[in-house]
Formats: structure tokens, sequence, C-alpha cells
């Protein structure tokens, strides 16, 4: 099982897929998932992506398979943007395209902003960059608190695949795979969330940035994703046609052209 030890509270699990022509250089691809999830949320976008580019996935500190931090952990999105900094030098990675959805995107926005020199571009799916005066963060924390992970994820499926307009099996699954998640490690992280704000820091964001959202969701709407997309220097706004939900898990091929398109407009050293 790949894992890496980053410090002694975190045995970081990660997956590493590279398909490409072993003679040919390649760049690399960081997937990044978003709260109470973990890298196997992003199995449609690796075969899409690792004929050409390396791709590595990883389950973030205390999600997924691996290690949660104990009790009291001072949770930031400076601390996730160090944990997979650590991670790109076990790697020994020198700049990557970091990819994050929903919570992910606003760590990858977080690393770009701390560590630009190891990017060569960043791209936030589905992701909230305000979450200061937003009441569903604690709302959601005490739902968790009273009635179990189990009732906070099935009340809010439906806005990451829609119903009638997914499969009902994959609507299932990706439930599952958020209620494995660590009660507790859900309310602190959604409690700390509670009080961030990234406005003041991504105006200072020059990484080439794409934001995606799809266009016919009825609660992630592109008006949402146009205040990040309007606050970073370097940024595409790419709302998906006929896409509803979260667009990252709703149409991956069609997200996967569009930052093919995006990486074929910037111009890199």
């Amino acid at each position: 099982m790949p894992t890496v030890k980053l410090d002694d509270t975190l045995e970081m699990y990660y997956e590493d897929d590279d398909y490409t022509d072993p003679w040919r250089p390649r760049e690399t691809v960081v997937l990044h998932h978003g709260n109470a999830k973990n890298g196997r949320l992003w199995y449609a976008w690796v075969p899409l992506l690792a004929r050409q580019y390396r791709v590595v996935r990883l389950d973030a500190r205390g999600f997924g398979r691996s290690t949660a931090p104990p009790p009291g952990y001072d949770w930031s999105l400076t601390g996730f943007a160090a944990d997979l900094l650590g991670l790109l030098d076990y790697l020994e990675l020198d700049r990557v395209h970091l990819i994050g959805e929903t919570v992910g995107g606003t760590i990858a926005l977080q690393f770009a902003y701390e560590h630009p020199e190891r990017l060569h571009t960043v791209t936030a799916c589905t992701s909230p960059y305000k979450f200061v005066g937003a009441p569903q963060y604690l709302e959601n924390y005490k739902i968790i608190e009273e009635e179990g992970i189990e009732a906070w994820v099935r009340r809010s499926a439906d806005r990451r695949l829609e119903p009638g307009r997914s499969n009902p099996a994959h609507h299932e699954w990706y439930a599952q795979q958020m209620m494995q998640t660590s009660p507790r490690v859900v309310m602190e992280t959604l409690a700390y969330l509670s009080t961030q704000d990234l406005s003041p820091i991504l105006p200072q964001i020059e990484t080439p940035a794409l934001v995606l959202v799809a266009a016919d969701s009825d609660t992630n709407t592109p008006d949402r994703a146009s205040g990040m997309a309007g606050l970073l220097p370097n940024a595409r706004l790419a709302a998906i046609p006929q896409a509803s939900g979260y667009v990252q898990h709703s149409e991956p091929e069609k997200c996967v052209a569009e930052w093919r398109e995006f990486i074929g407009s910037v111009h890199r050293p």
C-alpha cells in the first residue's frame, strides 16, 4: 500500500498512476479531494489523464486511508497545503498541475498562494472560497453531532449528484464513500472552515487557474463560481453545459476535455 509518513501523526495514503510512454518526458497531475471524501472519488479522471500525465491521488490527513490526527489537532488550510508539499517533496515532484474538488479546490488555492513555485496550473472544481457568513457549515456540524454522519450525507447528497440526472448506484456509492469518514474529523473541519475567507489572498495568486462548475446545477451555480474567478488575476471560468451537481463527478469526461483546452491555452516557460 503506497503510504508516506509525513509527521508523527500522519501516514498519508496516495495512488500513483502513470501509463505514459516511458521514453517521453511527462508532467504530473495531482488530484485533491474535498471534505469527508477520499481519492477514490477521482476514479473516472485517471484513465482520461494517465496516458499523457503521471496522475497522483492522495487521501488527505484524516480522510480515506490516511491516518486521522488526535483530538484537538489544529486544522488549517495551511496545514493541508503543508501536507501536500510534503508529499510532493517525497515523490520528488518539482512542479505539478494541481486539481481540487470542493474543499480540495479551496486547499489547492491556498497551496497556490503559499507555494506558487511548485505549480504549473491550479484548478478548482465546484469549490467554495468564502465560508464566513454561510450558515450551512455549522448547521451541518449540528446534524452530525446530533444524528450522525449518515444523516448529514443523506440530506446533502442530492446537490452532489442530482436525482433524475445521475445513476442511483453512483449516487449511493458516493454516499457510502463519504460515510466512511470519522464524524469527529468532519465536525472539526467544518467548524474550522466556517471561519475562513480566501477573498484577500485570491488576487495575489498569479498561477494560471481554471474554475470549473456545472451550468445547470440548482445550487452550485456559475454565478457563485464567477466570484472566485473574478478575484483570481489569471483565471478562466468554465461552466460545463448540460451538466448538473458537482460537475467533476457528474461529467468527468467533459471536465477533462475543458481542462485539456485550458492547458493548451496556458503559456508556460
